[in-house]
């Protein structure tokens, strides 16, 4: 009997793969999750106060002291006036002195400008730089390098029912 020895040489070297199925794999996942991403809008850092809850009656020995309210009226042409508490106010650095007048320039933790609240009403098409001005002018001022806050409790107006 006579030993018959294979010959290797009619082997390819190198072996073809279709890679046709595996790139349409990869698209198809690749749709998909692009298919079902969901996008989040980053959310903006408000520095928010709440109050903690309304006491039951305030001490007697507390002085009550009434909100301030300015109201901002529109002009033709931007800003049509000031008033404070009824009463005409010629520019924003008058009202800034007028509310100093009011709570002083102490800012200790049990001070006037620590209890007092600002209400603002503005009309509905004032533009908004006046209404930041007004902001600026109660919430404090710079003297001497120092910022010396003035009143931290700002809040807006309800608005008007149509007339």
């Amino acid at each position: 009997m006579a030993v018959v020895e294979k010959d290797h040489s009619g082997l390819a070297d190198k072996i073809d793969i279709n890679m046709t199925p595996m790139i349409d794999i990869v698209f198809q996942l690749l749709a998909f999750f692009i298919m079902s991403l969901k996008i989040v809008q980053p959310e903006g850092d408000f520095d928010v106060r709440m109050p903690l809850g309304a006491a039951a009656a305030a001490a007697p020995d507390e002085e009550q002291i009434p909100p301030i309210r300015i109201r901002l009226t529109a002009g033709a042409t931007g800003l049509g006036g000031i008033a404070m508490n009824g009463t005409p106010v010629a520019n924003f650095a008058e009202l800034q002195e007028r509310v100093i007048a009011l709570v002083g320039l102490d800012t200790g933790p049990n001070s006037i400008a620590d209890k007092t609240e600002v209400e603002l009403d503005c009309d509905f098409d004032l533009p908004y730089e006046y209404v930041v001005n007004a902001i600026s002018a109660v919430s404090g001022t710079v003297q001497d390098g120092q910022i010396i806050e003035l009143v931290k409790k700002i809040k807006f107006a309800p608005p008007k029912g149509d007339s």
